[in-house]
């Protein structure tokens, strides 16, 4: 089975040992993933399986065959871009814009981590279905994709701007923009 991603099938490379971000960068030419540390330690490659987020050059691209994909490509347009990205640009959560693909990516799958009752190392009350995402929770959660510019403070006010307004909507106290 082929891999999908950004909705389009794409056949798995034919050599087993091709990481996910090398399929991604050099194959299909996808350069919004970043290929920062190659280690696993920076958060810069950063993709979606699914709805969970991974480190792709920690990945084999054949390990996900027949899944679905979403790079920083598949997000949002430059027409109409993905509330979080609207949001890093209102709040600064870039600098140079390195790390902003992979940042992007695991704030998207931590906030549905978190509306899924996973903890974190900082959750007080582990009983909790859905984790509220204060300042510290987004912190910790955030702590696997650096910044070396020094933008976390940005970053976070991103995330924390947009899914505030997102539970708003959920609560009915903001209608959704149409």
């Amino acid at each position: 089975m082929p891999l999908i991603v950004n909705g389009t099938s794409v056949p798995l490379p034919e050599d087993p040992r091709v990481s996910l971000l090398d399929l991604l960068r050099e194959t299909l030419h996808l350069t919004g993933t970043k290929k920062g540390c190659n280690q696993g330690a920076c958060g810069a490659c950063t993709v979606l399986v699914g709805d969970e987020r991974i480190l792709s050059c920690l990945a084999l691209a054949v390990q996900f065959d027949g899944q679905e994909i979403t790079t920083i490509e598949g997000i949002g347009t430059l027409a109409e871009l993905h509330p979080l990205q609207q949001a890093f640009v209102e709040h600064d959560g870039f600098q140079c814009g390195y790390c902003t693909p992979g940042q992007i990516c695991s704030a998207i799958a931590m906030v549905a981590e978190a509306r899924a009752g996973v903890p974190s190392h900082v959750s007080e009350d582990l009983s909790l279905d859905n984790f509220p995402l204060s300042h510290d929770e987004l912190r910790e959660r955030m702590s696997g994709n650096l910044c070396r510019c020094g933008a976390h403070n940005g970053i976070i006010a991103a995330i924390q701007a947009t899914y505030a307004v997102e539970q708003q909507q959920e609560s009915g106290i903001v209608e959704a923009a149409e």
